[in-house]
């Protein structure tokens, strides 16, 4: 016999909530490292902010509209 898949979704809550921390780790590491090291044009430092922040407001913004066009069905 076929045994039918389970899928467990989700609430589009809890990505959400992890890519604003994300973009807020990014932000707060800039802001943090470079005070303390004096490394505001660091390359490295602009790296590691970029892809925290980048891949904090992708995903915020993509999980935001799903919600939104959940809510709407």
């Amino acid at each position: 016999m076929a045994e039918e898949e389970t899928v467990l979704e989700v609430p589009t809550v809890i990505p959400r909530v992890f890519y604003m921390a994300l973009l807020a780790i990014g932000v707060a590491f800039y802001f943090i490292w470079s005070a303390l090291f004096n490394a505001w044009t660091d390359l490295a430092v602009y790296t590691i902010s970029a892809l925290l922040i980048g891949f904090g407001l992708v995903g915020t913004l993509l999980y935001t509209i799903l919600g939104k066009q959940a809510t709407e069905e």
